[in-house]
């Protein structure tokens, strides 16, 4: 049985790996690593990327490893922190997405990045079903987290060709615990977050021959609104990057504007007189909705998580084990209030017999000129407040594991079934469509005003809150087995080989409910998507210590698709311990991502699914402009202004039938050096070639070049666009490459306690994508470039030249401090603006400091200050962002004060 003490150590071993990718040979040469391999007191483990168990002070593959009490040490609440100080990842900030926090290493897209709970798969995100949500994991069972930083898994699978990252859990707790942890922003408003863990277990596997624990963690988040951080999006700070709010005329608000048959320029019965604080004054005395009352920087959001663990011991060399694990959150999604919109065909008209009419008895204002024609509205339902959606997610798996030795072979087996769910819900603020067009008809809905008491109920009577609209579902069922054994003694120790199968079938289904067809403010329509695919894999392992310094691996493996077919990937390592302060490192491998499930039999529908996410002209009605610059264009004659520029333009997502696999290849070289006593350096070089990459056209794309993308603009018989074709599709190519570079030193002990400093970063070389095969590339390093997050969101790719987390550690006695700093250097912005306003985003520069104090009995206090310095979110002037900063890679709640208590019965 492996010990406590063992498992910490587990981090810091060989994980040669049987990898589709491995890579470079590690870190770390001090006097330690020169112990007998061959002691057969050693306990031998098992890491990530390896499927060979090696003693515990081996070193191997550049994995960055962070322990459960670093993530409390650096000021971290939840697993996207952690997922966003990581330089090797390219993750987005948690924000706004449904889908919840995902992450995405090398910023080649969370579908190319595998997440493992214990080394083995969980049941993806429901809807997108190609990657997992990290809300899910129960962070509280959470012992450490190993990222294998090479990618092309030939153990866990092909498809990993960002990398694995593998959270793994506590093996055993004796006692119980109880921890709560409070966040709170320093500026009034939302953002602030509480969490409660307790955890209870009982007995030792070694002593006793068993154990068991649970644990359960509750973590919630308050939403926080557009208004509470309104200086980070002010008129001044838009103007200051060449984006003026501007101030359209009409469109939708409360009091509604409207046209006539005769006059399409919209007016307003309230002209100049709009209603706070719903709207404000637009251009020609319109009235326009009020971005800061209704806009979200950060969503509500509530996670409870459940883990649960025994293990029973058969025999000194067989041991049984059992874990559950249950994630469930919830997150209120916000728009602006539901907006009356054309039910097929039927425009929303106010006949001149409602008392709404302006001028009749309801006490609208009378317009001259009006004759009594009906008015076309364009009303936001400020009744209903903001249009709230409930997004809940489930995702349940248990597994069963035997692992022991049998006939001189260290084996591990295991059965996961994994189940994921998602229910997505109008919570507030949504009516039927239909209903808002016979409300105007019939008189009793007012556009112009908040409801009296008849239309409040007329409007009750057409809610749909608390309806389910869309349920999804995916699976994951696998049984797997692999087995190690040293074969032959070479000169440098034992020639070492693993053989293993892996048998998984996935599944999913995605429906949108009928509703979704009556609710048209939602742009969505009922739709039925599933998939389902087996997967049989088998893979083999070979460690060869050449000599006492040199040690080659090499790793195949053999994957078959039931839809796309088989795939073979080979991955062979090295690792040359030139001196015993300087070791070498290098790997090779190739990599195979049939598309996901979604992306190839989800949904498909034969009109929009929604809108951009930014604003822009239509280049057919509204002409003229600078190309990709809103705003910039004239409406042509007879077409509403509002309509067709500076607006967000309907789009068609989805599922593609006709995709085809993409693939990669990789290598890396490192270097692991020891200059001075108490310290380690590695350099470690990575290059990865990806070609018939899937994914989404970003929006500039069509916009920059609109003549050559006319085609995927699908018009309607009076122009108008019907929808823009966003589908999954297959592009070109991708190409990234950088250095990883980590360090740290423990200083001399002093008087006043020990210093350690720790470095990690990431120096990107390369990061080109290619729209088509043949097309030229485009360098996304340190700028806008062609790389999208897809499915995941509208939000593009953010790849900055240079990400690094610097630590300083001081501990003395029963204190422990630690101040953190997260680094992103500067990005061009998108500058698709008036050429005086180019400019960069400064780098960003957040600084954590926590100090924790366990002189207590039974008792550890840490307390800290994260964004020390109240450093603001970088600005931007790219209209993807609509509050005008890098909200994708930075959070604007600002300076937090963070208190966290632990007790030990």
């Amino acid at each position: 049985m492996k010990s406590e003490h063992s498992v910490q150590n587990r981090s810091a071993q060989p994980r040669l790996l049987l990898t589709a990718i491995s890579l470079a040979v590690l870190a770390l040469a001090n006097q330690a690593s020169a112990q007998n391999a061959e002691d057969a007191n050693m306990t031998r483990v098992e890491v990530t990327g390896s499927s060979i168990k090696r003693v515990a002070n081996e070193e191997s593959l550049p994995v960055t490893t962070l322990k459960a009490e670093d993530l409390v040490k650096q000021g971290m609440t939840t697993l996207a922190d952690f997922m966003m100080a990581l330089p090797q990842s390219a993750s987005l900030a948690p924000s706004n997405a449904g889908s919840g926090t995902n992450i995405n290493l090398r910023g080649l897209g969370v579908n190319r990045t595998l997440v493992l709970l214990n080394g083995r798969r969980l049941a993806n995100e429901a809807i997108a079903d190609g990657y997992a949500n990290l809300d899910v994991i129960p962070l509280s069972a959470v012992a450490r987290v190993e990222v294998l930083r090479d990618g092309a898994s030939s153990i866990y699978g092909s498809d990993a060709i960002g990398g694995v990252v593998n959270f793994i859990t506590k093996t055993q707790f004796d006692g119980a615990q109880i921890t709560a942890q409070a966040v709170q922003p320093e500026k009034k408003g939302g953002g602030d977050e509480q969490r409660l863990t307790a955890t209870w277990g009982k007995g030792n596997l070694e002593r006793d021959g068993w154990s068991f624990y649970a644990t359960i963690d509750a973590h919630q988040r308050s939403r926080l609104a557009a208004s509470d951080r309104a200086y980070l999006s002010s008129a001044d700070v838009l103007t200051a990057l060449g984006r003026p709010p501007t101030l359209g005329t009409g469109g939708n608000a409360t009091p509604a504007n409207f046209t006539t048959p005769t006059n399409k320029t919209a007016q307003n019965p309230y002209a100049g007189k709009c209603l706070a604080p719903y709207s404000i004054v637009g251009q020609k005395g319109t009235c326009v909705l009020d971005a800061n009352e209704y806009g979200s920087a950060l969503y509500s959001n509530e996670q409870v998580t459940f883990y649960t663990r025994g293990a029973y011991k058969l025999s000194e060399d067989h041991t049984i084990s059992i874990d559950y694990s249950r994630g469930e959150e919830y997150i209120l999604g916000t728009k602006n209030p539901t907006n009356a919109l054309a039910v097929s065909g039927q425009q929303p008209i106010l006949p001149s017999t409602s008392k709404w009419y302006p001028g009749n008895s309801g006490g609208v204002p009378a317009v001259a000129g009006l004759n009594g024609a009906p008015l076309t509205v364009t009303w936001a339902v400020a009744d209903g407040g903001l249009a709230t959606t409930k997004d809940r997610q489930l995702n349940q798996r248990i597994a069963v594991t035997d692992e022991g030795v049998l006939a001189g072979w260290d084996y591990k087996a295991g059965l996961v079934v994994g189940i994921s769910d998602r229910d997505n819900y109008y919570y507030s603020g949504y009516y039927k469509g239909q209903g808002l067009i016979d409300g105007l008809k019939n008189g009793q809905l007012n556009p112009f005003g908040l409801q009296d008491a008849a239309g409040k109920a007329y409007l009750d009577s057409i809610s749909v809150n608390g309806a389910k609209n869309r349920t999804s579902k995916s699976t994951f069922t696998g049984v797997d087995a692999t087995a190690s054994r040293a074969l032959m003694d070479l000169p440098g120790g034992s020639l070492a080989m693993a053989v293993g199968v892996d048998l998984h079938r996935d599944t999913t289904e995605d429906t949108k409910l009928p509703i979704t067809g009556e609710v048209t403010y939602a742009n969505s329509s009922p739709s039925h998507g599933e998939g389902q695919r087996n997967v049989a894999a088998i893979f083999a392992e070979v460690n060869a210590p050449v000599t006492k310094s040199l040690e080659l691996n090499a790793a195949v493996r053999d994957d078959h698709f039931s839809d796309f077919g088989n795939t073979i990937n080979p991955k062979i390592s090295f690792r040359w311990e030139a001196a015993k302060q300087l070791m070498f490192r290098g790997s090779a491998n190739t990599g195979f991502r049939a598309p996901t499930l979604f992306d190839a039999y989800g949904y498909r529908l034969p009109g929009a699914t929604g809108l951009t996410s930014a604003k822009w002209d239509d280049p057919v009605l509204c002409p003229g402009g600078t190309p990709g610059v809103a705003g910039t264009g004239t409406a042509l004659p007879g077409y509403v202004s509002s309509a067709v520029c500076n607006v967000q333009l309907p789009k068609q997502t989805g599922s593609n039938s006709g995709l085809k696999p993409e693939k990669s290849k990789g290598f890396t070289l490192g270097v692991v050096m020891e200059p001075v006593k108490n310290s380690m350096i590695s350099l470690d070089y990575w290059n990865i070639k990806m070609k018939d990459m899937l994914a989404n056209l970003p929006e500039q794309v069509y916009f920059l070049d609109p003549v050559k993308y006319a085609s995927y603009f699908v018009r309607n018989a009076d122009g108008t666009i019907n929808y823009i074709n966003n589908t999954i599709m297959n592009l070109g190519g991708q190409r990234a490459a950088g250095v990883d570079v980590s360090g740290s030193y423990a200083f001399p002990k002093t008087a006043y306690g020990d210093f350690k400093i720790f470095l990690d970063g990431t120096y990107l070389t390369q990061f080109d994508n290619q729209l088509y095969d043949g097309s030229p590339f485009v360098s996304n390093i340190g700028q806008f470039g062609l790389a999208s997050n897809g499915t995941t969101s509208s939000f593009p790719i953010i790849t900055f030249r240079w990400k690094h987390t610097l630590r300083l550690n001081w501990a003395a006695g029963n204190w422990n401090s630690t101040l953190t700093q997260n680094y992103n250097s500067k990005y061009t912005d998108q500058n698709l603006v008036a050429k005086q306003y180019w400019r960069d985003i400064n780098s960003y520069k957040l600084w954590n400091l926590t100090t924790t104090y366990s002189g207590f009995k039974n008792i550890q206090v840490t307390a800290g200050i994260t964004n020390l310095f109240n450093a603001p979110p970088p600005a931007t002037n790219s209209s993807l962002y609509s509050y005008g900063y890098l909200s994708s890679a930075a959070s604007p709640i600002g300076r937090a004060y963070n208190i966290r208590a632990t007790y030990n019965f």
